[in-house]
């Protein structure tokens, strides 16, 4: 199974990441945790130029970087660990850009959708779960989470959106309170409900 967690800036995804590959490990499964942009070399370094504050990137040009890097973690490590039989949980994936390029930099759902599926030869999560309702950013924000409260304010909506435009497969998840607690509505929305 093929998972991504997905959600704004600052909503505690990455430990919900760890916390549901440490669950799914318990109960057995056999796991391969990632991240997009990175999990490659080519990814990683993408990463790096991506979140850099000192370098401009047009938003057209970001895009493709972000459907670039995710070309090559679907070829050289989703795919193959999914043809093992493997679990993949993903921190972000698709949505990501069809959130931040296509809908709050404004560039069109359809356009960024098209381009990341062509990225990875139609490869989806078979489960997506958003993280919503809490804003943790760091005081040192990345060139992407400097952008602005009118931005994000377009990214927390884009990302809750999702589950209308996606409903077989996205999951809204509230992010607020423990995160043992957040861990458990995450782990029961791959069982297909919603928390």
């Amino acid at each position: 199974m093929f998972v991504s967690l997905e959600g704004p800036d600052g909503v505690g995804k990455t430990t919900q990441v760890a916390l549901l590959v440490e669950r799914l490990r318990a109960e057995g499964h056999d796991v391969l945790q990632c991240r997009e942009p990175g999990g490659t070399e080519l990814g990683e370094r993408v990463r790096s130029l991506l979140l850099d504050g000192q370098v401009a990137i047009a938003d057209r040009a970001e895009a493709m970087l972000f459907a670039a890097a995710r070309a090559q973690i679907a070829e050289e490590v989703i795919r193959p660990a999914l043809a093992a039989g493997r679990w993949v949980v993903c921190d972000r994936f698709i949505d990501s850009s069809i959130v931040y390029q296509g809908m709050a930099r404004g560039l069109g759902v359809e356009p960024i959708r098209d381009a990341s599926v062509f990225a990875t030869d139609g490869l989806l999560p078979d489960r997506t779960v958003v993280l919503h309702g809490v804003d943790r950013r760091g005081d040192e924000p990345d060139r992407i989470e400097a952008a602005g409260a009118d931005f994000h304010r377009r990214v927390a909506e884009g990302f809750l959106a999702l589950a209308d435009l996606f409903p077989e497969r996205v999951r809204l998840v509230d992010a607020r309170g423990e995160r043992d607690a957040v861990a458990d509505r995450v782990r029961a929305a791959l069982d297909g409900g919603a928390a």
